[in-house]
């Protein structure tokens, strides 16, 4: 895929490529946005843009990739050896100072088979405090031909001092959130379970039944893919430590996605609840996220809009308790039975 492909080019990728013409790119990038994987993607291409053997030109200056050479090839396939990726690992999801050293020592050397050297910081918001203030010294002055790229869909989980360090480019879609089928089908079964009456606890554990079934098949899903894509499923005859660098390394990628996925779904109910707070307000449909689904009035008439701001901001607490090593069951539990339908 090239800049060209993205089938709506988002304002950030605009922006990029202006600076591209101009001549004028930056040192170092904080992209954030709702979707992780849009977020690799547009760093994959900046890498291959400025790597490009046969690049689109503008300017005299490359602004896209050509998407077929050896250089675009190995940067999408992962195997290019002046791209670095450094991601959070093990269990607890964070990019050590052990990582970043290894980082910073990469960065020193020239590039070897490209133009310019390229590190990507996957969910930077995970660096631990010591990882990231190691980092800071060559986030600030990185080597010449060196692009540093963080990508987060929690900025303002990162240190001021790396934010104030870094070009930043929000990728957030603009506007109303646009369903696909299965999200569409999922909130709609969702909402009407929750417009029905519900002050029984049998009826608050039949949300949490549909809630969990789908993390539980969603968790599935990424594991199933991410396996398919890993090393492991390549080469069996593998040395004992390098295949169990690969499993740890495919537990924490799967933990990670899985997290991310599970927060874009709690998103999609946080948007639920607030179309249900509005219409406690009687504010106008052009204010509301989903419009068309009418189980979110069913339960504003049932509550106060009081309430429906108490929901938002019960469902807001939980998300963060979910950064937390708290039980995933326990604080899903908690959180729904605080809610008011």
């Amino acid at each position: 895929m090239a800049f060209k492909d993205f089938p709506k080019k988002p304002n950030g990728v605009q922006l990029l490529q202006r600076s591209l013409a101009r001549g004028r790119l930056g040192h170092a990038y904080l992209f954030s946005g709702d979707n992780l994987e849009e977020l690799e993607s547009v760093a994959r291409n900046l890498a291959k843009t400025l790597n490009c053997q046969n690049p689109t030109k503008q300017n005299g200056a490359a602004i896209d990739c050509c998407d077929e050479c050896l250089n675009c090839r190995q940067i999408e396939n992962g195997n290019a050896a002046d791209v670095h990726w450094a991601r959070p690992e093990s269990k607890t999801r964070i990019i050590s100072v052990d990582q970043m050293r290894e980082v910073m020592r990469e960065v020193q050397l020239k590039p070897t088979a490209a133009e310019f050297k390229i590190v990507v910081i996957v969910s930077a918001d995970r660096l631990n405090p010591q990882a990231a203030n190691a980092f800071l010294k060559t986030l600030e002055e990185p080597p010449e031909k060196t692009i540093l790229i963080l990508i987060s869909t929690e900025p303002s989980r990162l240190i001021e001092t790396i934010l104030s360090r870094c070009l930043r480019l929000n990728f957030s879609g603009d506007g109303k959130r646009e369903l696909n089928s299965e999200e569409a089908a999922w909130l709609e079964k969702f909402g009407a379970l929750a417009s029905n009456e519900q002050k029984s606890l049998l009826g608050r554990y039949r949300l949490l039944d549909v809630l969990l079934q789908k993390l539980s098949e969603l968790r599935t899903q990424i594991d199933e893919r991410l396996a398919t894509n890993s090393p492991l499923e390549k080469y069996d005859d593998v040395e004992k430590d390098l295949r169990e660098k690969w499993e740890d390394e495919l537990a924490a990628a799967v933990e990670a996605e899985y997290r991310r996925r599970r927060a874009d779904l709690l998103l999609l109910f946080e948007l639920w609840l607030r179309d249900v707070w509005l219409h406690t307000l009687a504010a106008g449909k052009e204010l509301l996220n989903f419009p068309t689904m009418a189980a979110a009035e069913t339960v504003a008439k049932k509550i106060s809009s009081k309430q429906a701001l108490e929901n938002l901001q019960t469902l807001e607490q939980t998300q963060k308790l979910l950064h937390t090593n708290v039980q995933e069951a326990l604080a899903l539990e908690v959180g729904l039975l605080k809610l008011h339908f």
